[in-house]
């Protein structure tokens, strides 16, 4: 199968990248290198077309042809770039209505990450079903792609899936810096002996997803019959930021106390929870990295 995948060379899509080539797929990379890297892509270097571009461009570009499915995870993921700069809504927004037009031209089947960013405010466990409660920028822009999705499925039968990631991590973060998970970022300080930073009193959860379960589930539903959803992807279960640090101390043999600041974001996502009931009856996916597992995986990566 010939795949494109936006993003190719950030932190998850590169781990799709490399899942789709080592089962034989052709893979059209196209990413801006904002946050993402070509080392990367190191692994299947030379296996696949790369095209430094943002994702705005793909209808323009004659590479990107004869496409048997679109993976689109190339756009900005974080709370704080759109509080920033506002106008990434649109910017977002008018990059996800250029893929659904390719996907419309090329007749196939659109991937494409949301976000459990959509859940803040409601309380957990979380359902793809809950009355959606806009509450930034980034909520919307995300918000605004699943109805632009539908409206594309309405109007020309595209066929798409949207995955809400629920707090994702794993290798090849380290070109995200700050943006980051919290699992990496954590980690990466108590390597280095530092005192992690945890806003307020650490009591806030996350319901801690490994990329490699996350590409598991991005496969499933491209290779699923559903041509309209919207998907959680999560644990199930969820650590509080405190059981986060004493669980890497565990694993390091460290003692490192974490540094409490205030926190200074407004709608801060408090508490997240996936309810995966749905994607394990329609797509037979479930987790099987917990965190402690994903953490040992990160680390094993890391001595190679």
């Amino acid at each position: 199968m010939k795949y494109l995948v936006t993003g190719g060379a950030g932190f998850i899509g590169s781990h799709l990248t490399e899942n789709l080539v080592q089962n034989g797929h052709e893979i059209i990379v196209i990413d801006n290198l904002s946050t993402g890297n070509l080392e990367n892509l190191k692994k299947v270097e030379g296996k696949i077309k790369f095209i430094k571009a943002p994702a705005a461009q793909v209808l323009s570009l004659s590479e990107i042809n004869g496409l048997e499915g679109i993976f689109h995870l190339g756009m900005p993921s974080t709370t704080k770039l759109y509080r920033d700069n506002p106008y990434l809504t649109g910017e977002a927004l008018n990059e996800f209505i250029a893929i659904l037009e390719l996907a419309k031209r090329e007749k196939c089947k659109l991937i494409y990450a949301s976000s459990s960013s959509l859940y803040n405010g409601l309380t957990p466990p979380l359902l793809e079903n809950a009355n959606v409660l806009v509450k930034d920028f980034y909520t919307e822009a995300r918000y605004a792609m699943e109805r632009l999705a539908k409206l594309y499925n309405d109007f020309y039968g595209v066929k798409s899936i949207g995955f809400r990631f629920f707090s994702v991590y794993g290798p090849n973060e380290i070109y995200k810096k700050d943006f980051a998970n919290l699992v990496s970022q954590f980690l990466w300080d108590m390597q280095k002996g530092k005192s992690p930073k945890i806003y307020g009193d650490g009591s806030q959860t996350r319901d801690f997803t490994f990329v490699e379960d996350i590409v598991k589930g991005l496969i499933a539903g491209m290779d699923s019959q559903y041509e309209l959803e919207i998907f959680n992807l999560g644990t199930g279960k969820n650590y509080n930021l405190n059981e986060l640090v004493a669980i890497l101390n565990d694993i390091l043999g460290t003692n490192i106390k974490p540094e409490y600041i205030p926190n200074p974001l407004k709608n801060y996502v408090q508490d997240t929870l996936c309810c995966t009931e749905k994607v394990k009856k329609a797509l037979g996916w479930e987790a099987s990295f917990d965190l402690e597992k994903g953490i040992r995986k990160i680390i094993s990566y890391q001595q190679r």
